[in-house]
């Protein structure tokens, strides 16, 4: 049984990328305001890559929210968000949101 649950929990854990993208930005409605590659209200998500922030420093930001870093419009916080999607969305941000 210990070996099932730990196959499950791996499988999770590897699984979880694989939803760090577009669709994972549509479902938590990012893409309201942030694209690929042009300012909406907030950045582009190829500006916040190009900040160089480390994957654990972006997901918090993601679910803190915060204000002054691109400009006076500040970014609400998200703190539905789990843990996992905002490393999610964190991950697929600094590898370029393809």
């Amino acid at each position: 049984m210990k070996l099932v649950t730990a196959a499950i929990a791996l499988s999770a854990l590897v699984a979880g990328p694989a939803f760090a993208s577009k669709e994972l930005a549509q479902k938590n409605n990012c893409l309201a305001c942030h694209a690929t590659d042009k300012k909406l209200v907030g950045p582009s998500y190829q500006e916040v890559a190009k900040k160089g922030k480390s994957v654990a420093e972006l997901a918090k930001s993601i679910k803190a929210g915060g204000s002054g870093k691109y400009g006076p419009i500040p970014m609400p916080p998200q703190p539905q968000l789990s843990d996992a999607d905002a490393t999610a969305l964190a991950t697929w941000i600094n590898a370029g949101a393809k």
